[in-house]
């Protein structure tokens, strides 16, 4: 029986259902009297929200996650949290190698997807990189996180702080333990502490790095000619992603969210802000306290995301490139794209526009249905729904407010946001028959 669903299923709707029943299993669990604090437990929108929202790696709450969830509870979302990150498939993958199986075609194909990779070669071996640069990445953020926490919360809460922090990080999921001081402040406790931001900075860039980059870093180190045009690309955008935004940040905001801080104060605090919306959801600054432009900036860098095959969200930094470039070479009158002295396929360029449509329209129109549900400001309710959709988790707070309807919205991008807007749409028409017959051609007007 389970072999014959199996065939049934395409590897995109393999992707789709896992991560649909690791959500559904994380909502029993979550429900549990065991897993929350108040005596009557939890109800199952906030757990199936809260379970979303650790799967997808997003970060949004419904109910703080210290406050709330007992030590249980809070395990349960960061074994979530590690499961959504690296994705099911690679995990899975890992245990059959440890247990020593083989790893079938069908399997590899399955792994290739998950990682979002185009070579079926080498494919378990990348999973092993995945596994083993994940626990070292992981485990050296956890040690100089507990630097600091241990001498202010003790050595165990101290470590299990490092522990949890640096996996959140890491899997740019944005979920926090600083509830105990104020719920819902995130990380704002340390706006100028440069250990806690430097490090937390660098598991949510190595994570939203990509595994294939790491895959092409680890082999080839600093012979930057030899690297591919996907890890050129990356490396391209994440230092413009970095540098551009932390300028306009500390333009925008010395005055506004930065102004009681001093000048390297300053500085982290534009830093943390144009590295956390790509896609991690902490946040060293208030959010609903930003200007206009800089709430702006913050949704325009959630839109782009991370990069592909990471455990970061959004349309990603290579969609983003590929589009650009055509927009230049089509004012340019050029044929097709170049970048770094190769030519893209058509194919990707037409994936790109797919891809950036279908997450902005699921954006816009969630952000419309809850507008007209809730009565919420606009520019506080795009920021949510494209927080969700690009399973980023920053807000400006009004997570709590919404209703049961629009919570539901929410679930449902941020299921999308983590599967992709492309792999979601392809999961309902992977199996339909592709007619052969094609419709005259005709002219229309454009522009």
């Amino acid at each position: 029986m389970f072999a014959n669903i199996r065939n049934r299923l395409t590897r995109t709707q393999w992707i789709a259902v896992g991560f649909l029943i690791i959500i559904l299993c994380g909502t029993c669990l979550l429900m549990l009297p065991v897993s929350s604090k108040s005596a009557g437990g939890t109800d199952f929108l906030s757990a199936l929200f809260t379970a979303t929202s650790a799967t997808c790696v997003t970060g949004l709450a419904v109910v703080d996650t210290y406050q709330h969830w007992t030590l249980f509870g809070q395990l349960v979302i960061l074994l979530m949290i590690q499961v959504g990150g690296l994705g099911f498939v690679t995990i899975g993958v890992t245990i059959l190698l440890m247990m020593g199986k083989r790893i079938g075609l069908a399997d590899r194909g399955l792994l290739r997807d998950s990682v979002n990779t185009l070579e079926l070669g080498g494919i378990v071996r990348l999973a092993k990189l995945i596994v083993k640069g994940t626990f070292l990445v992981e485990g050296t953020g956890a040690v100089l996180l507990s630097l600091r926490f241990v001498p202010e919360f003790g050595l165990a809460e101290g470590i299990y702080y490092g522990i949890f922090h640096s996996i959140s990080a890491f899997c740019n999921a944005g979920f926090d333990l600083m509830g105990r001081f104020e719920a819902y402040s995130s990380m704002v406790r340390y706006v100028d502490d440069w250990l806690v931001n430097l490090t937390t900075i660098s598991l949510i860039l190595i994570g939203g790095l990509g595994f294939v980059v790491w895959r092409d870093l680890y082999k080839n180190r600093l012979q930057v000619r030899r690297y591919t045009l996907h890890t050129k690309m990356v490396l391209t955008a994440m230092f413009v992603l970095v540098v551009v935004p932390t300028l306009l940040f500390w333009i925008l905001e010395r005055e506004g969210v930065l102004a009681g801080l001093n000048g390297p104060g300053q500085f982290l605090g534009a830093l943390f802000a144009a590295v956390t919306p790509r896609t991690a959801g902490f946040n060293t600054t208030d959010v609903a306290g930003m200007g206009d432009a800089g709430k702006l900036l913050t949704l325009v860098l959630m839109l782009i995301g991370g990069n592909p095959g990471s455990t970061a969200g959004g349309v990603k930094t290579t969609t983003t490139m590929v589009l650009l470039f055509y927009i230049v070479s089509m004012i340019q009158h050029r044929d097709g794209v170049n970048i770094y002295g190769r030519r893209l396929e058509d194919g990707m360029i037409e994936k790109a526009a797919i891809v950036f449509t279908l997450t902005l329209s699921m954006a816009v129109t969630a952000s419309f249905f809850i507008c007209a549900i809730d009565g919420l400001p606009m520019t506080d309710v795009l920021l949510e729904t494209f927080s969700a959709v690009d399973t980023v988790g920053m807000t400006t707070g009004i997570t709590r407010q919404t209703s049961t309807c629009s919570r539901l919205i929410l679930i449902l991008l941020m299921y999308c946001g983590r599967i992709g807007s492309l792999s979601f749409a392809l999961a309902f028409t992977d199996k339909k028959q592709k007619s052969s017959l094609r419709q005259p051609m005709e002219r229309i007007n454009i522009g």
